[in-house]
């Protein structure tokens, strides 16, 4: 599990980003855009053990 800074100077980019595909979504069309994106990220690392302890960290707010 990566947890340091692995996009570096592009994190700024790649928030911004984010940011800019919610535009003008309801918050329900916030919410269905997220479940989807983590699903294609999912998708994307593809080993389930992996998720799982990815989908662990993310729940510790620490």
């Amino acid at each position: 599990m990566i947890l340091q800074d692995n996009l570096g100077t592009e994190g700024d980019t790649v928030y911004a980003a984010l940011m800019i595909a919610h535009e003008g979504l309801s918050e329900a069309e916030s919410h269905a855009l997220n479940a989807r994106l983590v699903l294609m990220l999912a998708n994307e690392v593809g080993d389930p053990a992996r998720l799982e302890a990815l989908f662990t960290a993310a729940r510790d707010p620490a």
